[in-house]
């Protein structure tokens, strides 16, 4: 599966706007479809640790 954007955030949230579903995707996500996410938390010391990967069903 391709990337289609990286989103970063110093919070425990992030916003993936309708604007940007509808640039990597031509238009919002919808009822069926499905989006695979992979999260990773950051550290100064130890960098990237193993992702957290997640599938979201609208």
């Amino acid at each position: 599966a391709a990337i289609k954007r990286t989103l970063k955030s110093s919070t425990t949230s992030v916003l993936y706007t309708a604007a940007q579903q509808a640039a990597d995707w031509g238009a919002p996500l919808g009822p069926g479809q499905t989006l695979a996410l992979r999260i990773f938390q950051l550290s100064n010391r130890l960098g990237r640790g193993t992702p957290a990967t997640v599938t979201l069903q609208f």
